[in-house]
């Protein structure tokens, strides 16, 4: 619990302030210095009073966001004033003309820039999440500080969201997962980026992120002296060629170790890459090059057996970010795979601090980008620039094709193409033509016909193949994976579909009139969210084509109750209000009614035991595992925290959240399934089952096994009591001789 004591904190307050005027004392000029102390004056009466969630006086925030802005990232005097005004303008009474007037123009607009959108929307259409990030991207392209400063922010409220409501954790940690690591990941800050991604681990995983760090912990005394003795001859040899030179161990990052070992289905002592070696070479910028290569064939001598499909050679062709390092595998003394990185001082600057370290190295004006990032921002305007995209598609598009790895690719003239790892021959017809994209129908990729779908590699040459009776069907939506081809697509399918607008709606109105349901607005929009198509163009489009049934539709207004489950509860279910003239709300009416009041969460309140829920199919939860609710139209879907398609959602829909936990003492049977690997053998499939039905009396639903080459891999769907169950058969399956690892699907 937090101790109030004023005067504590106003020394506190001082020393944090002369730590920030020491940290751009050598570079600042005196005008700049003034700034900041004016910046410090009008936060320090801003927020006076005002305390935050973890009762520290509020002033502690904006002072940290400027003191990771600075010491962290290297910006100068404008960033930390903008860090210390960031919520001026949101929380308190000053304005940004107000802004404008004390300090310049500028500083006004890096703070429009981080100030929220205000305003209400429609929670089943609309997201202020994603209206603020694309608001944040907006400014980005006149000032990128805005975007660096938003990351410090969210960087120093992950760091404190322990003080807030589950709700929030949930809602705050998804969105950072979703949209602010990739951010980070693509503007090259990649301690900022692994910090944030371990941060949103805490409270979407918590029981795995412990899991990990005892592991880790566990494991350290082992792993620290192994690393010793496998850089001792590294270290010798580089000394001896007389190189300065600095030689550490990086861990990998939980939220990786995680993300491998429910890929891949590997164990945690499977893992080959849970730390590497990184060298990081003090030499001048000429010769960095021919140093790190030098370096490289030097540990090459060493350590001869290497795996050369691991070789990546970031310096002679830097990534799209910026990020410059040669990494490479080689085999350990005592048979170990272990993973070595060598960069300069330069690069490794660059490596932990992205976009600012350009500020120095590359001599570019602060606030602007270097060209590779100005490229790559380019696109983010490109997005913007789309005027039918609402905010919830442009998120959904920015991930898409804007925060993964790129891939070069060549037309038969020899110009190059950059898509997106993974993009398919459709992107590539897209991204030459829109008109090239809608008549496509197939390619010669390196002189072979293939399919729209088929996936590019680098440097593949591409002849697009057209016909003029060749169109854009909705299916393709699924597998391209660049902007141009998803808004290409989408803006062909809706200038076909607008012509069966009027022969939809005389559809609607017949069935409605059948069913005896008013033709109005409000009952189109019930439908439109039920069936979940919320433009109209789409929707009478799929009503003409038969897509929406006349069973659909009377399903959507049925007003008969279904049975209520009692072996799940909400922690804080709705509770049943009612209108001034007695009559009882549904679900549907108190959901929009408290968002209404206030857009950004559900205030839950007393306990109802009937609340209609469901239990989501994409990931299957069971009771002991941490569980999160979601708010549909007429019940609430329940997900494991840890889904990535709830994390989806929760990053754009924060209102929607709904904490939620399991009600004991019910036994209830559930579904889950399990993947097994291990060597072949005679009577194992047996055993297997034995222990199965016999021993823990579980009823198997399915089962697939296929041997190859001495080795086995199955799925098994089990019908089970709850997530302890699960884990207790687990680990006695893994007691079967033979079996080599079991992992939950």
């Amino acid at each position: 619990m937090y101790i109030i004591d004023e005067e504590l904190e106003r020394k506190e307050i001082l020393k944090r302030y002369k730590h920030l005027i020491k940290l751009i004392s050598k570079t600042a000029s005196q005008e700049e210095k003034r700034q900041v102390r004016r910046a410090f004056t009008v936060a320090q009466k801003a927020h006076s009073g005002v305390r935050r969630k973890t009762g520290e006086p509020y002033l502690y925030h904006p002072m940290e966001v400027a003191r990771i802005a600075s010491e962290d990232l290297g910006l100068g005097p404008t960033a930390i004033v903008c860090a210390l005004l960031h919520d001026v303008v949101e929380d308190t009474e000053y304005t940004l003309e107000d802004i404008k007037t004390i300090f310049d123009d500028r500083v006004a607009q890096i703070i429009d820039g981080l100030t929220k959108i205000e305003g209400v929307f429609d929670y089943a259409t609309n997201s202020i999440q994603a209206e603020n990030f694309k608001k944040l991207l907006t400014t980005m392209g006149d000032d990128v500080r805005v975007i660096l400063l938003k990351l410090c922010d969210r960087l120093h409220n992950m760091r404190t969201l322990d003080s807030m409501r589950e709700d929030k954790q949930l809602k705050i940690a998804s969105e950072t997962q979703m949209l602010y690591v990739p951010l980070a990941h693509r503007l090259g800050l990649y301690q900022i980026k692994s910090e944030l991604e371990d941060l949103s681990t805490i409270y979407i995983n918590p029981k795995g992120y412990k899991e990990i760090v005892d592991k880790l912990k566990d494991s350290e005394e082992v792993r620290n002296r192994f690393i010793k003795e496998f850089a001792a001859p590294i270290e010798k040899e580089l000394t001896n060629r007389g190189y300065k030179f600095t030689c550490s161990a990086r861990v990998k990052s939980i939220t990786s170790i995680l993300g491998k070992i429910e890929h891949k289905g590997v164990d945690f002592d499977e893992i080959y890459d849970i730390f590497a070696i990184r060298v990081v070479l003090d030499v001048p910028y000429e010769i960095e090059k021919d140093a790190c290569f030098s370096a490289y064939s030097l540990i090459n001598t060493i350590y001869r057996e290497q795996k050369h499909d691991r070789l990546r050679d970031w310096i002679s062709k830097p990534k799209s970010n910026g990020y410059e390092a040669l990494h490479f595998t080689v085999q350990a003394n005592n048979g170990r795979w272990v993973e070595v990185q060598i960069r300069s001082q330069r690069m490794d600057e660059i490596a932990e601090r992205g976009l600012a370290a350009h500020y120095k190295y590359k001599e570019v004006k602060e606030g602007e980008l270097d060209e590779n990032l100005d490229n790559w921002l380019e696109k983010v305007r490109e997005l913007l620039d789309n005027q039918s995209e609402n905010a919830i598609d442009f998120v959904n598009d920015f991930k898409l094709n804007l925060v993964t790895d790129e891939i070069t690719t060549f037309t038969p003239k020899g110009k190059s193409i950059i898509l997106p790892k993974g993009s398919t021959v459709l992107d590539f017809a897209f991204n030459v033509h829109t008109q090239l994209g809608i008549n496509c129908m197939g390619a010669k990729v390196n002189y072979k016909v293939v399919t729209l779908d088929h996936r590019l590699k680098p440097s593949d040459q591409v002849e697009i193949i057209t016909s003029k009776i060749s169109y854009p069907k909705e299916e393709y939506l699924s597998f391209v994976k660049t902007s141009k081809a998803t808004q290409g697509i989408k803006n062909y399918l809706r200038d076909y579909r607008k012509g069966f607008y009027e022969e939809g709606s005389k559809q609607l109105q017949k069935i409605f009139s059948e069913l005896d349901i008013d033709f109005t607005n409000e009952n189109i929009e019930k439908l439109t969210k039920y069936i979940g198509v919320p433009q109209l163009i789409d929707f009478y489009y799929k009503i003409s084509k038969g897509q929406i049934t006349e069973d659909d539709i009377r399903q959507c207004f049925d007003k008969k109750k279904s049975k209520n489950s009692t072996w799940m509860f909400l922690r804080n279910p709705f509770a049943a209000k009612r209108y001034r003239d007695g009559e009882k709300m549904n679900l549907k009416e108190e959901i929009n009614k408290q968002i209404e009041n206030n857009p950004e969460q559900v205030v839950i309140q007393k306990t109802m035991e009937n609340l209609k829920y469901i239990t989501a199919t994409c990931c299957r939860p069971v009771p002991g595992d941490d569980i999160v609710g979601l708010i549909r139209e007429n019940a609430i879907e329940v997900h494991r925290t840890t889904c990535t398609k709830a994390i989806d959602e929760m990053s754009k829909y924060g209102h929607r959240i709904i904490k939620a936990k399991w009600r004991e003492n019910e036994k209830i049977t559930f579904l889950a399934g399990i993947k097994i690997k291990g060597i072949d053998r005679k009577g194992l499939l047996q055993e297997l089952t034995g222990v199965i039905s016999e021993g823990w009396n579980i009823n198997i639903r399915g089962l697939a096994m296929e041997s190859s080459e001495g080795l086995f891999e199955g799925t098994m769907m089990v019908y089970i009591y709850d997530a302890e169950q699960l884990n207790k058969l687990i680990k006695n399956i893994e007691g079967i001789d033979g079996i080599q690892s079991v992992r939950r699907i």
